[in-house]
């Protein structure tokens, strides 16, 4: 449609000029400021006396979206008179200060391919997010028929404010993250992984003399079952020894002289079951005697 196509040109124009630009310093500070004022709008209420700002929350949203610190609650107790526009003002530049410092740590040419980099980045998934954003509104536009609004014209209202959002947040989170990040040298991204690979290493190691430890601790300890097992068999061998009565030992007059005799008849295995189950003792009891 007719709005959709508008706001296309808009961020493909945007596109252009980002690309295209050799230098995004101006429009970067310009985007801080706009940001900043998003805050100010935020924790510092229109037309209220100082009393009501709220000084603490907004200190702590600079330091964490532009990771610079700030103490306006301790300004405007040193100077009571101090206004809105000149606190703000200070803020910018403190802000500003915090962001040039990157330029002296990694250079002016690298930060200048990172301010082109985020900001392209930055702009293209709020824009597919605005187009899912787009699509929903698409889908449900014919509802405001039901309230007696012509559906045309607030289509046309909510895309204008949806992409005007979008665009606001383009900027703020495009100078937060410039503000926020960090650029990291080859060396120090290979003592990272170095350290990485020497604190799995002792974390394999670990694991391994605690697997050694466990091994050992079940082989020296004789399993329940054959220590409960032994005593028994062991306590009768000593009786029949003491009493003679071992057979096929030597000394034995009995040994091997009587065979063994079933006292009960052999149950087939495809007969019932003695135990009345009424299976086959194949299928029962035999299987016992099998094992």
């Amino acid at each position: 449609d007719d709005v959709a196509n508008d706001q296309r040109k808009v961020i493909y124009q945007q596109r252009t000029e980002i690309m295209g630009a050799k230098d995004l310093s101006n429009a970067i500070h310009g985007i801080r400021f706009d940001a900043v004022g998003t805050l100010f709008d935020q924790y510092l209420a229109k037309n209220v006396s100082h009393d009501e700002w709220d000084l603490e929350g907004l200190a702590a949203a600079v330091l964490k979206d532009f990771n610079a610190s700030v103490d306006p609650k301790g300004w405007l107790a040193a100077e009571p008179d101090l206004d809105e526009p000149t606190l703000r003002q200070r803020i910018v530049e403190t802000i500003d200060k915090t962001y040039e410092s990157k330029f002296e740590r990694y250079g002016s040419d690298l930060m200048k391919h990172v301010e082109k980099d985020i900001m392209l980045r930055t702009l293209d998934q709020h824009w597919r997010d605005h187009l899912a954003a787009m699509d929903y509104l698409r889908q449900g536009i014919h509802l405001r028929g039901y309230a007696q609004k012509d559906y045309r014209y607030e289509y046309k209202r909510e895309a204008y404010e949806l992409f005007s959002s979008m665009l606001d947040r383009v900027k703020y989170d495009t100078a937060s993250v410039l503000t926020r990040i960090a650029i990291r040298s080859d060396a120090e991204l290979q003592r990272e992984e170095e350290e990485r690979q020497r604190r799995l290493m002792q974390a394999l190691q670990a694991q391994h003399a605690e697997a050694q430890s466990v091994l050992a601790a079940g082989e020296a300890e004789p399993a329940p079952e054959a220590a409960a097992g032994a005593a028994p068999r062991a306590s009768a061998a000593a009786s029949a020894a003491a009493g003679g009565m071992l057979p096929g030992l030597a000394g034995d007059p009995q040994a091997g002289a009587t065979p063994f005799v079933r006292g009960d008849k052999k149950v087939g295995r495809n007969e019932p079951c003695p135990c009345g189950s009424g299976k086959k003792y194949k299928q029962c009891h035999g299987q016992l005697e099998q094992g």
